[in-house]
C-alpha cells in the first residue's frame, strides 16, 4: 500500500480540505551499483566523519547548520522548523485560480507530481473544488512547503483525483538569453516546408506509452545476467556517427521513405490523425449497430414465426384425440 508523504489540508477563502499527498511517480530509470575496492571487490562503506576530532561519527550526531559566512555556521533544529510563521508548512494555500490552458504555458517546468488523497472529512468538499476547476477549465495556483521548502504549486483535475505538481520559481527558470540563438529569422524554402509536413504526417498516431520501454536499461541487464552466468557478453553494433546536412531536401525525402516504410510495416497504410479519429468513431459506432442489426433479425424472426405455414395449419385443423378413460 503506497504511504503518504505529506498530511495537511487545501486552504481557499475560509474552506479547509483535509487531505494526504502521494508521490505520482517512482523512477526505474536505471540500474543501481554498489562502489566496490578494486582489490578485493569488498563494498565500499561511507562513513560520516569529523575532520577536527578526527574520527567517524554517527548520523544522530549531525545537525542542520547554515553558514552565513566561511567556515561560521549557525545552527537550525526542527523545532526552528515548525515554528516558522507560515500557512504553507501545514496547507496548500490557494493563492488563486486561472484559465488552465493561459497557466499551461506558465506550468511546464515541473520539480514533482503528487496525487491527492482527501480525508473523510473532506470528501464533499475535495469533490466540489474538483467539479467546479473542470468544468470552468481552471487551475488552483498555490504555494506549499514540503521538505524545508516553500514551492510554488499548480493544482488540477485528474481523473478522480487531483493533480499537484510543483514548480520551478521565476528566478529558477534559466533565461534564453543563455543560449546562442539567432535573432534573424531562417528562410524557409516552401518545398522545405511541405517535405517536413510530410515526415510529420507520416510519424504521426496515437501516443501508447506502453509500447516504450528502456532499452539501455534492458541492454544493461543482460550484460549483468551474462556475466553472472559466465558467458560473454554481446556486443552491440555502435550507432552510425551523425553525418553532416548537406542537402536538406535529401534528408528529408530519406526520412519521409524510412518513417512511411517503417509504419507500414507495423501498421500497415499510414493514415492521418482525421483518419485515425474517424476510424475511432467508426469503431465506437459498431457494437450500436451490431445490437441493431441483432434486434432487427430477431423482429423478422419473430415475424416469421407468429406467420401460419401449411404445416401448423394443418396441425390445428387435425382432431384431438381424447385418451380413453379407465
Amino acid at each position: 500500500m503506497a504511504r503518504s508523504m505529506w498530511k495537511g489540508a487545501i486552504q481557499f477563502g475560509l474552506v479547509t480540505i483535509p487531505v494526504k499527498l502521494y508521490l505520482a511517480t517512482e523512477s526505474r530509470a536505471g540500474v543501481s551499483f554498489n562502489m566496490l575496492h578494486a582489490e578485493d571487490l569488498s563494498r565500499i562503506q561511507m562513513k560520516i566523519f569529523c575532520p577536527v576530532e578526527e574520527e567517524i561519527i554517527s548520523r544522530s550526531d549531525t545537525v542542520k547548520g547554515y553558514e552565513y559566512s566561511p567556515d561560521k555556521y549557525v545552527v537550525i533544529t526542527d523545532e526552528d522548523l515548525e515554528k516558522l510563521p507560515l500557512k504553507t508548512v501545514r496547507s496548500i494555500e490557494i493563492e488563486q485560480f486561472v484559465d488552465a490552458a493561459e497557466a499551461e504555458t506558465q506550468t511546464r517546468f515541473v520539480k514533482q507530481a503528487y496525487y491527492l488523497e482527501p480525508d473523510r472529512v473532506g470528501r464533499k468538499a475535495f469533490a466540489l473544488l474538483k467539479e467546479v476547476l473542470q468544468d470552468k477549465g481552471l487551475t488552483a495556483i498555490c504555494k506549499i512547503v514540503i521538505r524545508d521548502r516553500e514551492a510554488l504549486a499548480a493544482l488540477d483535475p485528474f481523473e478522480n483525483t487531483m493533480l499537484l505538481s510543483t514548480l520551478y520559481w521565476p528566478d529558477e527558470v534559466r533565461a534564453l538569453g543563455e543560449l546562442d540563438i539567432p535573432d534573424e529569422e531562417v528562410e524557409l524554402k516552401p518545398a522545405e516546408i511541405k517535405m517536413a509536413a510530410q515526415l510529420i504526417e507520416a510519424m504521426t498516431g496515437e501516443f501508447d506509452p506502453a509500447a516504450y520501454r528502456d532499452e539501455y536499461r534492458e541492454a544493461l541487464m543482460q550484460v549483468i545476467e551474462s556475466k553472472i552466468e559466465g558467458r560473454e557478453t554481446v556486443e552491440i553494433e555502435p550507432a552510425e556517427e551523425p553525418t553532416k546536412l548537406v542537402d536538406l531536401m535529401a534528408a528529408l525525402q530519406a526520412s519521409v521513405n524510412a518513417a512511411t516504410t517503417a509504419r507500414e510495416a507495423r501498421t500497415g497504410k499510414p493514415v492521418s490523425v482525421a483518419e485515425a479519429k474517424e476510424q475511432r468513431a467508426k469503431k465506437a459506432a459498431a457494437p450500436a449497430a451490431k445490437v441493431a442489426t441483432t434486434e432487427a433479425k430477431a423482429g423478422k424472426s419473430a415475424t416469421k414465426a407468429d406467420k401460419p405455414t401449411p404445416e401448423t395449419e394443418a396441425e390445428d385443423e387435425r382432431p384431438v384425440r381424447r385418451r380413453k378413460s379407465a
